[in-house]
């Protein structure tokens, strides 16, 4: 169920309890309260028996309707039960002998669920049945489902809730509207692709995020699987849906017509003082109808002073009706009541303006709107404001721009390289000219399309040459910079960096220096020479960049440190990761407030040893990353981590699902610039399915690759681990390693370590081993591998006391961990590494239990009736006899299932 997973989950926790559980779910009409009523009954466990009961409106005066209709699909038979029925329908009955003779038809029936849904509108002996089937002998789960707007004093479910506290377990479930991202999914599970963001965003807004209302446009448009998503987006309301919406309106007075009226023209965020102005209604008469159109539902309070209807279609279908002069006036008296008043809210004055017909006063709004939701990383409502003012004037130089630069920072790539290149062609000036080729090779860096980007950064070096000196010229020399530092060009990155910043500083603009300074520092972080240097920039531009509002520069710096030399402690890098994450959403700039930030979340989780956590991270990242269409070429950013933890956890068919889908969408072999991924991802997952032919295919291609490129040493790592795991020979192996960048140098140490092993020379593998566990530089789940390499090796050469203490410290380091590792690992407790109970006396082992169990030494003395110092001593006795070094291995030793238990 897309967003309500996880009320679904507590639901079906509460299914087949000993006692009696009762759970509330509100939430308004359309959000979905019958579906996960649905979803609960479809998976009720064998045998499992359901009441449904439904309640309509104007059943009030019927009682015990809800019970009468969940009976009627399973009336009784025989003549006793059905005599029953006809009891509870007799209202020459008194109410407590029907209420009886209800309880015990329930009890007849023997559900193990029963859901009594609309209560709001049940009549009152149905809501005292409900409070009262609690009562009845054996567990069963009571559901009740009701609109919150609609119980008032009146009603008969209005004391039910305090009662039922009194008497039962009650969970209470509040359905929202689903947001973004589940709207999003909804689409993309209903239609079987995922929709523009265009799309989702509009249909979004449209919906106010409510199932059914989306569920009906979609129905009203044709076969599922035929609908331009795009083009729904702005088709007019089906009129069944439209008649609905406008029905609230048949019981207002013309006051509050008049008022909803002109809140459905005014926008979506309506302010209190705007409405009065339209309206002409003084304060106090114009709260009154405020408060009654908020009871009814009809409006909702969404801020300080303002208002706004609860779905976009109700607006939209009472603007509809309106004639268009009406709409016009209305438009009039906003756009100059804002003006007046000098509103900041640009984006709502040339709203108006254009609703109004002046033409030339949305364009300039336009134009002043696009500057400051730029500066404020508002960059979708950037876009949107630059495309209202280029349906006006579509060639006006100042738009596009700002069109291409807020598409970019929004992620909306293909958008931007479509408002980047109208840019380039329109330019008129070397400035103008040099600022579309500056946006358009960064964009075609994140489109994967490098020889264009290099065929564009070289336009830019010629047109610097031609730019007079000036702050556009120093820009450029800095986008020529982050061109050859995002290819791995280092020295011609410093070089470029070096004249932008000298630029900058004699033009005294400090926002071009440090964006200079963010190019020179990654690229000498992340290169061998000079690397603490540039590890010391990034952190001065990033702390200079926060103090003067240079968000993008801030973001920028923060996620290349992270990249190329993060902090030693996880718990820094988590602070850096927040300050990104921070600094890229004031600048708007969705590639790192939303992809980086969860890719960073994943690896610090991984070099934490949390294997669950790291691929929980990802899995957020990549609901993000997917749930809509950013571009055409709709790549998976985080796909391929995704892929290297589930080999990790030895989740094959994630992995080979992942890469397969990858690879079909674009073919390593016809890349221009190969890597080692995606090969390494195929050979990984050939390797780990015992596949030997397909992995010596792809590890001729990588040692070809390899050959020609830089290999980093967590990647060199993983394909030599799985080349030794499918017993391919170290020889074929070495040569992956030939270029490989050791950072830190522990990296080779590993390397070496585990070819040496395989290739027979255990002392020379021991050693590096023990180097790489004492420098403790690794990820944890890396070290750990470490310690199990140690071990295997000593209790080859028959030294298994040794081998039991890297034993224990690697099962430290994978505790949190899973997958070939940890498998690993106790293939060497099974075979004998692993420290011996039966060096324990009775007394040592019964305190070992109650430390697994987890209890402290004082709570050992209290238990054991012993004295704290005594009980620090036994637990003193068994590390030293263990062998190990902590209490969460003794906790791992005795697990269930261990071979020492």
């Amino acid at each position: 169920m897309v967003g309500r997973a996880g009320e679904l989950r507590r639901l079906r926790g509460l299914v087949g309890s000993v006692d009696a559980q009762v759970a509330m779910i509100a939430g308004e009409p359309g959000v979905g309260k019958s579906r996960l009523v649905q979803e609960l009954l479809a998976d009720l466990p064998a045998g499992g028996r359901a009441l449904v009961g439904q309640a309509d409106p104007g059943t009030l005066g019927r009682p015990f309707e809800l019970l009468l209709d969940a009976l009627d699909s399973c009336r009784p038979e025989d003549g006793a039960g059905a005599e029953l029925l006809r009891e509870i329908s007799d209202p020459a009955l008194g109410a407590p002998e029907r209420l009886r003779l209800a309880l015990a038809a329930v009890e007849q029936a023997d559900p193990a669920v029963v859901i009594f849904e609309d209560l709001h509108w049940a009549d009152a002996e149905s809501v005292a049945l409900f409070e009262r089937l609690g009562d009845l002998p054996g567990g069963r789960l009571l559901v009740g489902t009701y609109r919150p707007g609609e119980v008032d004093r009146r009603n008969p479910l209005a004391d039910l809730f305090g009662r039922l506290e009194r008497r039962y377990p009650v969970t209470y479930l509040r359905l929202e509207r689903l947001s973004l991202d589940d709207t999003s999914a909804l689409l993309t599970a209903m239609t079987g692709r995922p929709p523009t963001y265009r799309s989702a965003v509009t249909l979004h807004h449209r919906t106010g995020g409510n199932p059914f209302f989306l569920e009906e446009l979609l129905k009203a448009a044709g076969p599922l699987e035929d609908v331009d998503l795009d083009k729904l987006s702005g088709e007019p309301l089906p009129w069944n849906l439209a008649d609905a919406l406008r029905r609230q309106l048949d019981e207002l007075d013309p006051g509050q017509e008049r008022v909803i009226e002109a809140a459905a023209v005014l926008g979506r965020k309506v302010p209190f003082d705007l409405l009065a102005a339209v309206t002409t209604l003084d304060e106090d008469e114009l709260i009154s109808v405020l408060r009654e159109l908020v009871r009814r539902g009809m409006l909702v309070e969404i801020g300080d002073d303002e208002f706004g209807f609860r779905h976009a279609l109700a607006r939209e279908a009472i603007a509809d009706q309106l004639l268009g002069r009406q709409r016009r006036r209305l438009h009039e008296l906003a756009y100059e009541c804002l003006v007046a008043g000098g509103s900041p809210d640009l984006a709502l004055v040339a709203h108006h303006a254009c609703g109004a017909g002046r033409y030339d006063d949305m364009v300039a709004a336009a134009r002043r709107g696009v500057k400051e939701y730029l500066a404020k990383g508002s960059a979708y409502q950037a876009l949107q404001l630059a495309e209202l003012g280029l349906s006006e004037v579509p060639e006006d130089g100042e738009l596009i721009a700002g069109a291409a630069r807020a598409a970019w920072l929004a992620g909306l790539l293909d958008d931007a390289n479509r408002y980047g290149k109208r840019r380039l062609r329109a330019a008129e000036t070397a400035e103008e000219g040099s600022a579309a080729l500056r946006l358009l090779v960064r964009i075609k860096w994140e489109t994967g399309m490098v020889e264009h980007m290099a065929e564009l950064t070289e336009r830019l070096v010629a047109t610097v040459d031609e730019l007079p000196d000036g702050c556009e010229k120093a820009r450029a020399m800095a986008a020529v910079a982050q061109s050859y530092m995002l290819r791995d060009y280092c020295t011609e990155t410093v070089d470029w960096a070096d004249r932008a910043i000298a630029a900058a500083d004699l033009l005294g603009e400090p926002g071009v220096r440090l964006a200079a300074q963010v190019e020179k520092g990654s690229a000498q972080s992340s290169g061998s020479v000079n690397q603490e240097e540039g590890r010391q920039l990034l952190y001065r531009t990033a702390d200079e960049a926060e103090r003067i509002g240079e968000w993008l520069s801030a973001a920028r710096a923060l996620n290349n440190l992270l990249s190329n030399a993060p902090p030693a402690r996880v718990e820094d890098q988590r602070r850096v990761l927040e300050r990104m994450r921070t600094a890229a959403q004031r600048a708007g700039f969705e590639a790192l407030a939303v992809a980086s930030y969860f890719e960073h979340s994943a690896q610090q989780a991984l070099i934490d040893g949390d294997l669950p956590a790291a691929i929980a991270a990802v899995e957020e990242g990549r609901r993000r990353d997917q749930g809509t269409l950013r571009t055409s070429r709709g790549t998976d950013y985080h796909g391929m981590l995704r892929a290297g933890l589930a080999l990790e956890a030895g989740e094959l068919d994630v992995a080979r699902a992942i890469v397969t889908r990858y690879e079909e969408a674009f073919p390593y072999r016809k890349r221009k610039k190969r890597s080692l991924s995606t090969p390494g991802l195929f050979f990984h997952v050939a390797c780990r399915s015992g596949d030997l032919v397909a992995a010596e295919e792809y590890l001729a291609e990588m040692v070809d690759i390899a050959s020609q490129s830089r290999v980093w040493g967590d990647l060199a790592h993983d394909l030599i681990s799985a080349g030794l795991a499918a017993k391919l020979p170290a020889p074929a192996l070495r040569p992956l390693i030939g270029r490989l960048v050791a950072r830190p140098e522990s990296w080779r140490w590993l390397l070496d370590a585990q070819l040496d092993e395989a290739d027979g020379s255990p002392d020379r593998a021991l050693a590096d081993y023990v180097r790489v566990t004492e420098a403790a530089e690794l990820p944890k789940p890396v070290l750990g591998t470490a310690h199990v390499g140690a071990a295997r090796v000593l209790l080859a050469a028959g030294r298994a006391a040794e081998a039991r203490q890297h034993v224990a410290r690697a099962a430290e380091l994978l505790a949190r961990w899973g997958g070939w590792r940890v498998a690993a690992l106790d293939e060497l407790r099974a075979g004998g590494a692993a420290p011996v109970l039966d060096a324990l006396t009775p007394r040592e082992l019964e305190v070992a239990r109650l430390v697994a169990a987890g209890l402290t030494n004082a709570e050992l003395a209290r238990r054991l009736f012993i004295s704290p110092r005594t009980a620090a001593v036994h637990v003193s006795n068994i590390l030293s006899k263990l062998e190990i070094s902590s209490r969460t291995e003794v906790a791992r030793l005795l697990r269930p299932g261990s071979s020492d238990n």
